[in-house]
């Protein structure tokens, strides 16, 4: 298992889209949050009719025997409300124009682990972590043998914290933010959902999967590791060794998302700065970046070798 690679994707899909260019908390794009995998309180969601997800589920296949041990972890944001008087302070300090009325808010991991769930266990009793703290969450691991040494492995994540508000904004503190989940194995190895042996298509067509979608990760060719992301992702994803950092916007485009922030006025930064932490690390990164890291974010040809064989 290549743990930090794993990590560092994971993480990426963790702040995707957690901070919009131009990362100021007073931009319009900025007003209102829209994170992938929200789970939201379930009173919330039900007075909602439906429109807003309070749980997850994810299903995939692993080939293991039944004393294969599984591993959960489940990640997610917490938001905690921003204190606009502080901010408003700050930005007088700092001789902002404007005063920032930021509707964002910060954001602390969190990071739930279950581990050494073993398979017959687990097919003769599900495993289920109730927990208070941070949020009311019930995590749920199940394992069902569908055929000769082949498990069907189920993850629901489920917000049940109590909500008693309407209001959007409100309920997103008490939500699970940019949820996913990381699943290992020892003693067996996972089967693509989107490439799986024919003997096995008919079992990974019957997985359902409701908010999220369990992809390979790690090294190309490892098989015992399973990121279940709110976004759809290839097998094995990677992040381009050319870029400098985590920019959060949707769809990344580096090279014009590093450049564009380079034109913000001096205010701009200056409300950058004071509004969020993680924002101020990216402008600080920006400005301080050598020509030469621009240069490596211009443009890179991959897989030309394997283009030109197959032409050849």
């Amino acid at each position: 298992m290549n743990t930090k690679l794993i990590e560092d994707i994971a993480s990426a899909v963790l702040y995707e889209g957690y901070l919009l260019y131009p990362y100021r908390a007073s931009a319009l794009k900025n007003q209102q949050r829209w994170n992938f995998g929200v789970l939201y309180p379930r009173a919330y969601a039900e007075q909602q009719s439906g429109a807003d997800a309070w749980s997850n589920q994810t299903e995939c296949l692993v080939r293991a025997g039944s004393d294969a041990k599984l591993s959960v972890r489940v990640r997610f944001l917490q938001l905690a409300g921003v204190d606009e008087r502080s901010l408003a302070v700050a930005a007088r300090k700092h001789s902002a124009v404007t005063e920032p009325r930021p509707q964002g808010s910060a954001a602390q991991e969190r990071d739930i682990t279950l581990s050494s769930l073993r398979l017959s266990e687990l097919a003769a009793q599900p495993s289920r972590l109730q927990l208070t703290q941070p949020l009311d969450t019930l995590i749920e691991v199940e394992a069902n043998l569908v055929d000769r040494d082949l498990y069907k492995i189920r993850v629901s994540v489920c917000n049940t914290s109590s909500c008693d508000t309407a209001h959007r904004d409100e309920a997103l503190t008490q939500s699970l933010v940019s949820t996913h989940s990381i699943i290992g194995i020892q003693g067996g190895e996972f089967v693509s959902l989107l490439d799986p042996p024919d003997e096995l298509r008919d079992f990974t067509a019957a997985c359902q999967n409701v908010g999220t979608w369990p992809v390979l990760v790690g090294e190309d060719g490892q098989r015992d590791s399973m990121l279940s992301s709110p976004i759809i992702l290839y097998d094995y994803p990677q992040i381009a060794p050319e870029s400098p950092g985590a920019l959060f916007d949707g769809t990344e485009i580096d090279e014009i998302l590093t450049l564009r922030i380079l034109t913000l006025t001096d205010d701009e930064k200056r409300e950058i700065s004071i509004s969020d932490e993680r924002a101020r690390q990216i402008l600080e990164r920006t400005e301080s970046m050598p020509a030469e890291q621009f240069m490596k974010m211009h443009g890179v040809a991959r897989c030309l070798k394997e283009v030109q064989e197959e032409m050849s």
